[in-house]
């Protein structure tokens, strides 16, 4: 249903010009940290990758592993790291499980980790209902240094080989 392709120039400055609306509005980029976040989306060792539809609309994004962590989590357990971004006008629509099963598929077969963590802010309680339903569970919450505010801390272990 979704193809990963890595990220590019024109899928980032997208990406970081989506506009959410409140409480989601933490994800928005500001104009000041534009070509600092583009910059950061792009460089190689973050593994950012859009994730298209059928016609090869974005409609999601994702990375994987230290970018996908949030400062003052527990990290030390081994887990591939996740995280997701989905356009503002697809949320809340009950898709959420069709972008995390295609994101878990992706990184089998890209990485074959033993388990992933996603890193999902506190209030979202919708995308930690997602994350739940594609079997990660809650193994920890904490509080960002950066501005105090909490973040829970998913896994899924036992990755196995053909779906979910």
């Amino acid at each position: 249903m979704f193809t990963f392709h890595p990220m590019d120039e024109t899928s980032a400055e997208e990406v970081i010009r989506w506009r959410y609306e409140p409480p989601y509005d933490i994800y928005n980029v500001s104009e000041e940290r534009f070509d600092e976040t583009l910059g950061y989306i792009l460089d190689p060792h973050y593994d950012y990758y859009c994730i298209l539809n059928d016609e090869g609309v974005l409609e999601a994004y994702c990375c994987f592993g230290k970018d996908a962590q949030v400062g003052g989590g527990d990290y030390s357990l081994d887990a591939l790291d996740v995280g997701l971004g989905v356009r503002p006008d697809l949320t809340g629509q009950g898709r959420g499980y069709l972008y995390v099963s295609s994101v878990i598929e992706f990184a089998h077969r890209q990485y074959e980790p033993s388990a992933l963590r996603a890193t999902v802010v506190g209030f979202n309680k919708r995308a930690q209902r997602v994350w739940q339903k594609a079997g990660f569970e809650q193994v920890e919450s904490f509080d960002r240094f950066l501005d105090g505010r909490t973040f829970v801390v998913m896994m899924r272990r036992g990755m196995q080989r053909g779906g979910l």
